[in-house]
């Protein structure tokens, strides 16, 4: 398994995680009170920090702990993150189409704020598994 191979899981698990744990989160607080009137703000903001803090650590120590030979990028590394970053960039337009809409139709800022979030998320997620089904299965 390549580093690049590597960081795609990483980077995948920790989008999944982390969002979970957001989900959790809010909706938690949504047993006793409207799904609306919940303080998602903090959640989002601290579950935002820790993706990336996470993101950044597990990849300085996974890059610490692989031989300098599985390092180096390659032809078939580029093409694989590009690839994966295209699938990753079209759910982050329909999110950022739908909360458009959302805005458009004056929803709550809560629905526009997840929706963004969400399709952030499915950038993420989509682009890494596209990136590890590449490597395990080729183009």
């Amino acid at each position: 398994m390549t580093l690049e191979e590597r960081r795609s899981w990483t980077y995948l698990a920790v989008a999944v995680l982390v969002y979970g744990g957001y989900l959790f989160s809010v909706l938690g607080r949504a047993a006793s009170a409207p799904l609306v009137d919940v303080d998602y703000v903090p959640a989002m903001l601290w579950s935002i920090g820790i993706a990336i803090v996470a993101g950044i650590v597990i990849n300085v120590v996974i890059g610490m702990f692989t031989p300098r030979r599985d390092q180096t990028k390659d032809v078939r590394d580029r093409d694989i993150a590009v690839m994966g970053d295209r699938v990753g960039q079209s759910f982050l337009v329909i999110g950022a189409l739908a909360a458009l809409l959302l805005a458009m139709a004056e929803a709550d800022y809560f629905y526009i704020a997840n929706v963004l979030y969400l399709g952030f998320v499915l950038s993420a997620v989509l682009g890494a598994i596209t990136k590890v089904i590449v490597y395990r299965r080729g183009f």
